[in-house]
């Protein structure tokens, strides 16, 4: 038994074909399947039933695809424990982060990492929380920050932050005129949305109203962003209003600050957290990265204050 063959089938397993197994693995698919045939004859039993398509895991199968997993997170964390002895970091670090935060903390991430850490190569990209969900089961990327509780079988969940929401309006809108909103003073049949696929919108939509697409209907056009920033030019050249995360308000103009409306307690907010899959175990690199996330948000949003009240969003329910 090597750790090349268990490596190979938790790639079948992962991908259910051998051929895109051997693709990931960057070897030919003789070449996987003839090393897990291998296994397979070591271990006197059948790990996957070839004759199913996709290919599928046996029950014997799925005892060793699992400890394969857990064997292969054990190997990484020889390397965990020597760079932690030796107080470097060196490697390189898939990450990911969702498009309503990423364009917020990439840019100073990427910037004061690579300083803080340079033999460390982050291998950065933007997807939307599913796309992670199923890129850290296939461990296709080590890390990623999205907005949680995800509550996924298989994913560890490490909370960062809490960023409230605020409402931005354009010149006119009633809200204007009061200091400070609650949700109900959001006109829901001018309100600029995400794209389907986003959590954000979704957790807008627990915010304001269940009939806000039904509403929004009489509108003369609809469009829907793929981008927070979008948002913001949509109701400066068209009126309306929408909701934004505070992260994205920060380098606002004086005129922008002045059509921010944050909410009246409890305030709505979202909490952002580093994930990771279950098996990780390369703890110093996802240390430093949440160090250097935190050093790029205010401590107003680090650190809850006591007896503060907040209405955290998620995307499926309302919750207090």
């Amino acid at each position: 038994m090597t750790i090349t063959q268990l490596e190979y089938v938790v790639a079948v397993a992962t991908y259910k074909s051998f051929v895109l197994a051997a693709e990931k693995c960057f070897v030919t698919q003789p070449t996987l399947s003839m090393q897990i045939q291998k296994l397979e004859d070591e271990l006197g039993i059948k790990i996957f039933d070839r004759n199913k398509h996709p290919i599928a895991v046996t029950d014997m199968g799925e005892l060793v695809v699992e400890q394969s997993r857990i064997g292969l997170a054990e190997c990484e964390r020889i390397h965990e424990v020597i760079q932690t002895q030796q107080k470097i970091l060196s490697g390189k670090f898939r990450f990911a982060a969702i498009p309503t935060v990423a364009p917020n903390i990439l840019p100073g991430l990427l910037e004061n990492y690579s300083k803080a850490y340079p033999d460390m190569k982050l291998e950065v990209k933007e997807m939307e929380t599913n796309q992670i969900l199923a890129a850290l089961r296939n461990n296709e990327i080590d890390a990623a920050l999205l907005s949680t509780p995800l509550e996924e079988k298989g994913i560890k969940e490490y909370p960062l932050f809490y960023e409230p929401f605020v409402g931005y309006f354009s010149d006119g809108e009633k809200a204007l005129e009061k200091r400070m909103i609650i949700p109900s003073d959001i006109a829901l049949d001018r309100i600029w949305l995400l794209n389907e696929g986003h959590c954000m919108r979704n957790q807008i939509i627990n915010l304001c109203s269940e009939q806000i697409q039904k509403l929004q209907a009489e509108r003369p056009y609809r469009y829907e962003s793929s981008n927070v920033e979008t948002l913001r030019k949509m109701v400066e050249k068209n009126g309306g209003m929408a909701i934004l995360p505070e992260l994205a308000t920060l380098e606002f103009t004086e005129d922008q600050i002045e059509r921010i409306r944050y909410f009246e307690d409890p305030e709505p907010v979202r909490e952002i957290s580093l994930a990771t899959n279950s098996h990780f175990v390369r703890t110093g690199i996802l240390q430093s990265l949440m160090d250097e996330i935190l050093k790029l948000v205010p401590e107003k949003m680090r650190v809850q204050k006591k007896n503060r009240k907040v209405l955290r969003i998620q995307s499926a329910k309302l919750e207090l």
